[in-house]
């Protein structure tokens, strides 16, 4: 089957294990290499149509705004728990969101759909460490309520790639290269070793997904004659996205590609 085609079926399955599993599985086999010609198994060009149901999904977690998902204290091993969850569910919406761009957008460069699929599968790799860490905290995926906020803003830019690569990589889970540090801080003060460990890892790779993101909204501003830096607060304001808010991890924001004027901004 064609990758971009395979990708959405990928998306559609509900129950995180097997999704997880099968993204995993096709980008080994991209790996490995088939025999194939990567243009015969890649079409760039193909106008693929949306399921009725998307992504796919289990019944639970519920999905609450952001505003009524409590905050849990990491001193507690429910809190730890709910805390692991939460990033759990970010990692579970990161698959869904590198899938979604390798399907839906037509038009792009190969390596566009090949940076998403290692992204989605580099997701899947997380979201197992996180699901086998909250399993010895007695918990499930889908104990604990939780947020939409990355896939409300995949929706959001459905219809334009620069948008996407704008706001989804190089803002929401830049945020989360932000945020790292601090949380790891936290749950080492908590005793819990092992998760401060999978959050290495976590940080290493999202550093390279961001990365991603930021060439692709590059690439695009060229392709259409736009300046980068001038676009991306016009960006925010159209598609009503976060504001960017300190505490940044400079360090790993320089090494996730953003330019000194980028930097500078958020240093005020």
């Amino acid at each position: 089957m064609e990758i971009r085609q395979q990708a959405l079926q990928i998306l559609c399955i509900r129950d995180p294990a097997p999704k997880a599993e099968a993204i995993t599985r096709l980008y080994q086999e991209l790996q490995a290499g088939s025999g194939i010609p990567l243009d015969q198994r890649l079409d760039t060009q193909a106008q693929l149509t949306r399921p009725a149901e998307l992504p796919g999904r289990p019944e639970k977690p519920r999905l609450l705004s952001a505003l009524q998902v409590p905050n849990r204290s990491p001193f507690t091993q429910e809190g730890r728990a709910a805390l692991i969850h939460a990033i759990a569910h970010i990692e579970f919406n990161a698959i869904n969101l590198g899938l979604d761009a390798v399907w839906r957008f037509s038009g792009m460069p190969q390596q566009f759909y090949l940076d998403w699929l290692q992204v989605a599968a580099e997701e899947a790799l997380h979201f197992n460490l996180l699901h086998s860490h909250l399993q010895t905290l007695g918990h499930q995926y889908g104990d604990f309520d939780a947020h939409d906020g990355l896939w409300t803003m995949a929706e959001r830019t459905a219809g334009d790639v620069l948008a996407r690569m704008a706001l989804v990589p190089r803002t929401l889970e830049a945020r989360g290269l932000d945020a790292t540090p601090p949380l790891q801080a936290k749950l080492a003060k908590a005793g819990d070793t092992r998760a401060v460990e999978i959050l290495d890892v976590i940080l290493r790779d999202e550093i390279g997904h961001v990365q991603i993101g930021n060439h692709w909204y590059r690439h695009c501003c060229r392709e259409r004659g736009l300046d980068p830096i001038a676009l991306y607060p016009e960006l925010v304001a159209r598609y009503e996205a976060p504001r960017l808010r300190p505490p940044f991890n400079f360090s790993a924001r320089e090494a996730a590609g953003f330019s000194e004027a980028e930097l500078a901004y958020l240093r005020g």
